[in-house]
């Protein structure tokens, strides 16, 4: 499975960034799929996650009410979109894919809030 992570970019306090996950390869061996974050500096963290029908998801209590995960499995693609955006949501995104065996991670990219 291979992931490539799109749409970030620089936006000011407020603004709104739609992120996308596009997988290619063994796309029906994926299960659930994960956001995660990396900040300079900081450990990575989980940002959002979203079953393999899209039917159950989980974020993490600082993107909670603002940011929303989801996918489409026809197009092998998952999405973030980030709204009410903060200084302290800038950081490189991940998207993760697990299959049984293995997880898989997407190489980033970078969102810059400014206040």
């Amino acid at each position: 499975v291979d992931l490539v992570e799109s749409g970030g970019g620089f936006v000011q306090a407020g603004g709104s960034l739609r992120l996308s996950c596009a997988a290619s390869g063994s796309t029906s061996t994926i299960d659930a799929m994960r956001w995660y974050r990396e900040a300079p500096g900081k450990q990575r963290e989980f940002v959002a996650a979203i079953t393999k029908g899209g039917g159950s998801t989980n974020y993490a209590d600082s993107v909670k009410g603002r940011f929303t995960i989801s996918r489409d499995n026809t197009k092998n693609v998952m999405y973030l979109q980030m709204n009410s955006l903060k200084p302290e949501d800038t950081a490189v995104y991940h998207c993760m894919a697990a299959t049984d065996d293995s997880w898989y991670w997407g190489p980033g990219t970078q969102v810059t809030v400014s206040s």
